[in-house]
């Protein structure tokens, strides 16, 4: 189990979270779960409706859809941040490729989060806006 303080160490290098300040991030530590996952396990299955995302600690992480992958993701990355704003059908799955640590953060709480510090928010909206734009 990692302190508050050191969840706050990996949040500040996750791009969602990008130039959140550590005392805000402290908030976000403290509703954010640790998962361990074993190599091939599921993390998300497309079709499935969640409100979480996951925070990728240490591992790796394939996404894919129908057979196909689409991208592999390391430590530092999000996974499902869409689910925690507004819960729909996962686009893609999500399988550990070996052993993995991720923070799950749950839409419930991560909704009284921002709504106490709208800078959380902010910051969300500013990464979302980033990938829309590297999308284009």
């Amino acid at each position: 189990m990692l302190l508050t303080i050191e969840k706050v160490s990996i949040l500040q290098q996750v791009e969602f979270f990008a130039g959140t300040p550590g005392n805000l991030l402290a908030a976000v530590a403290q509703i954010a779960e640790e998962v361990a996952l074993e190599a091939n396990a599921p993390l998300i299955r497309e079709g499935e409706v969640e409100d979480c995302l996951y925070i990728i600690v240490a591992g790796q992480v394939r996404i894919h859809s129908q057979g196909q992958t689409l991208t592999t993701l390391g430590p530092g990355r999000s996974v499902g941040e869409l689910a925690v704003l507004d819960p729909e059908p996962r686009s893609a799955s999500a399988t550990a490729l070996e052993p993995t640590h991720l923070f799950r953060i749950d839409k419930a709480p991560f909704d009284e989060v921002m709504a106490l510090r709208p800078e959380i928010a902010q910051a969300v909206m500013r990464a979302l806006v980033r990938r829309i734009r590297e999308l284009s």
